[in-house]
């Protein structure tokens, strides 16, 4: 007995020193995210891309973040400034990786913002341009949940904007929930959240 606990805390001591700096940084700030402390974990995040120039994920989740902050801001000035960061690391994620599914629904998120916030004023103007964005995510990655959930989501509002069916749109957030009891993300860090909000959309649109 005494033995096994000796070599369960030698592997735990292993792993925790074979982390890199890198990997220390980005748990730290998931941790962080997690605990509801998005702000902590922008900046940790923002850090690390300083510190990682190459890695696409630090400036992605500073991006993800303050996007996902700015839904429901009312002050124009204080969105302006929180959508212009946003975009700024957005572009710095997209110079790093190419082709990418997460960043073509963080783009789309980001335009949404703008027509959740004044829908008479960016409704034309970026609605056309998140449709887009989402059918590149689909087309690049046809079986992730969350490229699925995203574009399903949009539809379903636009759909009730119009006052057209839903159902093929619930067709795509059941098919979602499905692909999500398999999904593993691509690599270390990935984002992979969205089954709980998956069936809160088909709980709340698709009775």
């Amino acid at each position: 007995m005494k033995n096994l606990l000796f070599i369960t805390i030698a592997l735990i001591s292993f792993s925790g020193i074979s982390q890199t700096p890198y990997q220390k940084g980005m748990q730290k700030a998931l941790d962080l995210w997690g605990e509801n402390k998005a702000n902590e974990a922008a900046n940790l995040f923002e850090r690390i891309a300083i510190a990682e120039p190459i890695e696409w994920l630090p400036p992605f989740y500073v991006s993800y973040i303050t996007t996902i902050q700015s839904f429901g801001e009312k002050d124009a000035a204080k969105l302006k400034t929180q959508m212009d960061k946003a975009m700024v690391f957005l572009k710095e994620a997209k110079a790093i990786s190419k082709e990418n599914s997460e960043l073509l629904i963080l783009e789309a998120l980001w335009h949404t913002v703008w027509v959740a916030y004044d829908g008479a004023t960016y409704g034309m103007k970026y609605g056309g341009k998140v449709t887009m964005l989402y059918q590149e995510a689909v087309n690049l990655a046809p079986n992730n949940p969350r490229v699925l959930l995203n574009n399903a989501e949009w539809n379903i509002g636009s759909a009730k904007f119009f006052g057209t069916s839903i159902e093929p749109f619930c067709n795509d957030v059941k098919r979602a929930i499905e692909l999500f009891k398999d999904f593993k993300p691509e690599g270390e860090f990935y984002p992979k959240g969205g089954l709980d909000r998956a069936k809160n959309i088909l709980e709340e649109n698709c009775k």
